[in-house]
This record gives C-alpha cells, structure tokens and sequence, in this order.
C-alpha cells in the first residue's frame, strides 16, 4: 500500500491534479457567488450542462467541449434576459434550470444506441480524467487566474455597490459577464470532478465555511482553496480505500469542513 501511495497509476494521478486544480478554480469564483447571492445562478448553470452532454452525443462532438458550448450559451442567456424581462431572477434562473434538464433528458431518451452511464454524469467520476480534461482545467484556470488579476477590486466594489461602482468608472456589467462566463466555464470542466448535481456544492460550501474564518475579502480567498483542497483530497481518498462515489465523497467532505465550522465564533 505504501509503494502504491508513493508510485500511483497514471489515471490516480490526473484524478488528483484535476480535482485539487478545479478545488483552487473554483474558490475565487465561489467566494463571489456567496456575497453575491448566486447559489441558483449556479444551480441553473448545472443543470443546463446535462444539455451539453445530449448536444453532444447527438452530433458526435467531444462532450466536454459541447457542455463548455452549451453552459457559455446558457450563462448569456441569463445574463441578457435578466436585463430584457421584468421577471424575477429567481423565475428565470428556475425555468431556465428545469428546462434545460427536462429537454437534455428528452434528448438522451430519444439516442436509443448511445449506451452511457448517466450516473457518471451527475455525482462525476473524477478516475475518468484524461490528458484532455487537464488541459482544458489548466486553460480555465490561466482564464480566472487573468480575470482576478486585473479584475478583483473591480469585482469586489461590484459585489459591495454596483451603482456606486459604476459612477467610480468601473465597467460593471462588462466584469459580471466576464465573471459569469468563467462560472459556466468552470461548471462545464468540472462535471467530471463532482458532477452535474453537485458542482454548485463545491463552489459554495467551502467559501460558506471559510466566512467564519475570515475577517477579509482575501482571506476568506484563501481558507475557500485550503477547504476546497482538503475536500478534494479527502474525497478521493475515501472513494479509493472505500470505494465509495467520489463527486458526493467529496462534497461530504466539504459539509463536514462546513459544520466544523459553525463551531467557530465570526471573525468579521
């Protein structure tokens, strides 16, 4: 056993880089959608994804490539018909969630000769991580790495006060379409990881358990990567010795980090 920790697989070793890769992604993305109230933005996104995957059966195209296309169109959808319609966003996010699901699910009803496993693609199944999958998590991660660079403060004064935001010079609807794409992105790579119903978990439960820790914006950024990273590494591992499913290993994990938490008095 220990020759096997020091020397693993090929196939255990992208599932570790991967899935700690997409923890350290989704963290600055997932702090954001905490302040900003964004869990079912997420939730939509998700769901919209499992569209992707029937899109992409059905043409014969790489499926993670047609889940990227697909959560991208998604993502301007919402972000355009939030600013054309008079609904409630909560409205529009719920009809575009269930939509998307109900008519990938007709999709994947009507490809009798397709045999695949669905189960993979709503709980993940991170030991399926190929060559492809990391170098579409490397260039996502170079993209949000760029975007929190330049963009940061600008997102954060956003997050705090979107008009006074936008008097100060800041182009804020230009930032939250740049924030919300990455997030579509980020959903679309990482159904492998936890799949397509947990996914928004692993961007809100670390960055939920690290408020209680944090008494700064940058702060509560890095406790989010360290319990991200944690429940990466822990759900793998129970998934290996235990055989046990990964995408919900890991978001057990998380909730465990989560509830360890609540015991912490706020530092903010």
């Amino acid at each position: 056993m220990t020759d096997w920790l020091l020397n693993p697989p090929l196939f255990i070793q992208l599932a570790f880089l991967g899935g700690i890769l997409i923890a350290l992604i989704a963290a600055p993305l997932g702090v954001f959608m905490v302040w900003q109230k964004q869990s079912y933005f997420g939730a939509a996104l998700a769901h919209s994804a499992l569209l992707g995957v029937s899109f992409g059966l059905l043409i014969e195209l790489n499926l993670t490539l047609a889940v990227v296309l697909i959560s991208l169109g998604v993502a301007l959808g919402i972000h355009f018909l939030k600013e054309k319609t008079r609904l409630s966003s909560d409205t529009l996010l719920g009809i575009l969630a269930h939509s998307t699901l109900a008519i990938g699910l007709i999709i994947l009803s009507l490809q009798s000769q397709v045999q695949m496993d669905i189960f993979s693609y709503l709980f993940g199944d991170i030991l399926s991580i190929d060559s492809m999958d990391l170098n579409f998590i490397l260039l996502l991660g170079a993209l949000v790495s760029l975007f929190f660079w330049f963009h940061w403060h600008d997102l954060l004064n956003t997050t705090l006060n979107a008009e006074l935001a936008q008097i100060e010079g800041i182009p804020t609807q230009k930032v939250q379409l740049y924030y919300v794409l990455l997030l579509a992105l980020l959903i679309a790579v990482a159904m492998k990881i936890v799949g397509v119903l947990l996914i928004t978990s692993l961007l809100i439960i670390p960055a939920a358990a690290a408020r209680k820790f944090s008494h700064s914006p940058e702060k509560m950024l890095v406790f989010s990567m360290a319990f991200g990273f944690i429940s990466v590494l822990l759900g793998l591992l129970s998934s290996i010795f235990w055989d046990l499913p990964t995408g919900p290993s890991i978001v057990a994990i998380a909730t465990l980090i989560f509830l360890i938490s609540l015991f912490k008095k706020e530092s903010c």
